[in-house]
């Protein structure tokens, strides 16, 4: 009789059923599946097969919903880069220098650059301009030049935000100017008494925060550019502001230096106030930045060195989370991964910290001003590098250089 045919190799199944297989495995056991043939080095780095792991990783480009933030870049691939987030291996450079100036304390605008990031600029406020440096291909830093310089306060720009192919901006002259990053179009308004200290910009409308100790809605429909809708009296000098996804309602953060919470939420319409947020805050525990991840998750930090995590589905007058700076140092600013990481900037030394949401304590530290102190001012991430704005110098770490 005839010998029957040797079985066919387990990469001869088809696709579909190789794939269901392949879930099933973990990193490791998928890069040696990669080692055996061609078909499967590349059926093993399908994103179909990574998206999974990576939805449980640090920083890589998925949000708690799903949202892929970084289509460009292979899933594998981010999987790799956020092992070297969690373990703090990256490559440290200084890629701008500027003067300082010389002032008291932080209630001052000088001394305090702010950044934004899109695909291909880094955006950085220095004295009363905003600069626009073209980041190099392959992460290699910043060109030294910009690429354009938007003008238009007569002192410092204290905080701004891209939004849309628009910059948004509010300075120290107590102005709001607009400017449209592709052409020519500006616009600038006198806004508040005192500085600007904090602007956001969503569907058509801006909302600034001032040491005036208002906070105010502004038009830029047709017909109604820097038409002021409403003008909420905080009782406080506001420090940072957000405008809710859902484009409903705009929170506060303000110097708890009254008898009122310095969390509180308004209605976006009618400037009313809709909630205030914790009841445990301690005289002067200012809170100087406010991050959004979703309709109803809230962070924030402060004087008072706590990053809290607010759902205001459940409870607006305790956080559910909260993480205390191990050096007892006030956090200026915030941002997260809309997952899992989230990165904080202390006021001494540069100290810029990673978190874990689902651990206690601070995953990684970096210190980027070392023996001169200063605070990280601001800071923005993509999935494969950390900008840092401080006193006198804008840092990167490069985590795809180990």
């Amino acid at each position: 009789s005839r010998a029957a045919p040797p079985p066919s190799p387990l990469w001869a199944l088809p696709e579909e059923l190789l794939l269901l297989i392949c879930s099933y495995l973990d990193a490791q056991a998928l890069g040696r599946l990669a080692q055996v043939c061609r078909r499967l080095r590349f059926l093993s780095s399908r994103d179909l097969l990574w998206r999974r792991m990576a939805r449980g990783c640090l920083n890589s480009g998925f949000t708690q919903l799903g949202t892929d933030l970084a289509p460009g870049i292979p899933v594998k691939e981010r999987v790799k880069i956020s092992q070297n987030w969690r373990h703090g291996r990256c490559r440290r450079e200084t890629v701008l220098k500027w003067k300082c100036k010389q002032v008291a304390s932080f209630f001052s605008s000088f001394l305090m650059p702010w950044i934004e990031l899109d695909d291909e600029y880094l955006y950085l406020s220095q004295a009363e301009n905003i600069q626009a440096y073209h980041l190099c291909p392959e992460g290699t830093g910043l060109q030294h030049h910009p690429q354009a310089i938007f003008s238009g306060h007569q002192e410092d720009v204290c905080r701004f935000v891209l939004v849309n192919s628009h910059i948004v901006s509010g300075g120290g002259d107590g102005s709001i100017v607009l400017h449209k990053i592709h052409g020519s179009y500006s616009v600038k308004f006198s806004a508040h008494e005192q500085e600007v200290n904090c602007v956001d910009f969503q569907g058509g409308l801006i909302v600034s925060g001032s040491r005036d100790r208002t906070a105010k809605v502004w038009s830029l429909s047709a017909g109604r550019v820097g038409q002021c809708l409403h003008t909420v009296q905080t009782e406080d000098r506001v420090w940072s502001i957000a405008i809710s996804p859902l484009l409903s309602s705009f929170v506060t953060g303000t110097a708890c230096c009254g008898h009122t919470s310095p969390l509180r939420i308004w209605d976006l319409e009618s400037g009313q106030l809709l909630t205030s947020l914790g009841t445990d805050f301690h005289h002067g525990a200012g809170v100087l930045d406010v991050f959004y991840e979703t309709p109803s998750l809230l962070l924030s930090c402060g004087y008072d060195t706590y990053i809290r995590y607010w759902d205001i589905r459940t409870s607006t007058r305790k956080c559910i989370q909260e993480w205390e700076e191990p050096h007892d140092s006030a956090l200026y600013c915030i941002r997260s991964d809309k997952n899992h990481m989230i990165a904080s900037g202390s006021s001494y030394y540069g100290v810029v910290r990673l978190w874990d949401k689902r651990q206690t304590r601070c995953l990684q530290s970096f210190h980027l001003s070392s023996p001169t102190s200063s605070p990280v001012y601001c800071l923005r991430f993509s999935t494969t590098h950390l900008y840092a704005a401080l006193a006198s110098a804008l840092h990167v770490l490069d985590f795809t250089a180990p």
